[in-house]
């Protein structure tokens, strides 16, 4: 076959790649929080992690069940907090000049962050959540993220359900929140704004950070300090609230298609141990997969962890080993580099993002199992 025909037919292998790197699967038996961890630890990975509202559907679209269920979401950290942003996959870096500890004006601290938008005053204040304001959205759906300042006065709360029903959520992270873009919002005037950052003091059973929350704010009380296990409410649209830990309670287990080696091998050799020993090297083509695969490279012993995208100077592409060609991208700002022998690692720490290594560099890599 001719490569420019060959080419044709990879460039129709785009994006339609829907392997699932997780799978939720409904037990429908009555089991304490706890019981059902074990359950979920010895016959799967853990107890159901949930990233953002399309695994919110795929965990309702699971069962038939309209009751109560567990999920892996408990609040047994003897009450200490963490500050998430609520995007799903932006990590919170502490930045001390970010803040504003003068900014509540003789409030006490609170659990949400509002911004003070006037040329000399851009830092972050901790309030109430219960204090209403303006709030910023972020609209990730476009090919260029936009911002709306919503000029209605809601709790943070609901301004984090506004934004998720009419956009994508509240504005996260600092780069877009201090961004270029958000300066049009202010050109001409000062306010006060939700942005999407929180903190509490719940955690995931299998100890990731994931920020996603689904409360239903009508039953969940955070200050309930003997209700610290979360469930989902099937009949009030999968929203969660929190139950005493012994109550029995049919539950979610998740299973992980993802491994991490903790063996330092070349690009080859990784491919090789994948295929003998898995499936192959894992392959990103969604930014869904990408957060899947970079919760599951921060627990790696080098600085960068092998997947499955290498250089083919034949072709002058970048293919997957699973022959799809790259329309997901995660790239550095200068971290590609094209060459026969480079294959790609995902940054462990930051943001996660994908470098140009040489494929005689020996790092940890992620194998899928399906």
């Amino acid at each position: 076959m001719q490569w420019s025909l060959y080419l044709l037919i990879l460039m129709g292998q785009c994006c339609f790649f829907t392997c699932r790197l997780y799978e939720y699967h409904f037990i429908a038996e009555n089991k304490s929080w706890y019981e059902a961890q074990r359950y979920c630890r010895e016959k799967y990975t853990d107890l159901a992690k949930v990233f953002d509202m399309t695994d919110m559907s795929r965990l309702r679209n699971s069962t038939q069940n309209q009751g109560e269920a567990w999920i892996g979401l408990n609040n047994n950290t003897g009450g200490n907090r963490t500050w998430h942003w609520s995007l799903p996959g932006v990590e919170y870096i502490q930045n001390d000049s970010s803040w504003n500890l003068n900014g509540r004006h003789n409030e006490p601290p609170g659990n949400c962050v509002r911004k003070r938008y006037q040329q000399a005053d851009l830092k972050l204040a901790d309030v109430s959540c219960a204090f209403t304001t303006w709030f910023i959205c972020c609209d990730e759906m476009k090919q260029d993220k936009r911002f709306y300042l919503i000029d209605k006065f809601m709790n943070w709360t609901q301004a984090q359900s506004y934004c998720r029903s009419q956009y994508t959520d509240l504005a996260s992270g600092l780069d877009q929140v201090d961004g270029e873009e958000m300066k049009a919002l202010f050109t001409n005037s000062t306010f006060r704004a939700w942005v999407g950052l929180f903190r509490d003091s719940w955690r995931w059973s299998d100890g990731s950070d994931f920020s996603f929350r689904y409360w239903d704010m009508q039953l969940f009380n955070d200050e309930q300090s003997n209700k610290t296990c979360a469930m989902t409410l099937l009949n009030r649209s999968g929203k969660w609230s929190s139950d005493e830990c012994d109550n029995k309670k049919p539950f979610f287990c998740y299973d992980d298609k993802l491994i991490l080696i903790k063996e330092n091998k070349t690009w080859k050799d990784a491919l090789d141990y994948c295929r003998e020993l898995y499936k192959d090297l894992v392959s990103i083509t969604n930014g869904y997969q990408q957060r899947w695969v970079q919760e599951t490279a921060k627990n790696a012993d080098s600085p960068y962890v092998w997947i499955g995208l290498s250089y083919k100077c034949t072709l002058g592409l970048w293919l997957w080993v699973s022959d799809y060609v790259v329309c997901y991208k995660k790239w550095a700002t200068e971290g590609k580099t094209e060459g026969c022998d480079m294959s790609v690692g995902v940054d462990r720490g930051g943001q996660h993002e994908w470098f140009s290594r040489r494929n005689n560099e020996t790092y940890n890599f992620i194998c899928s199992k399906q």
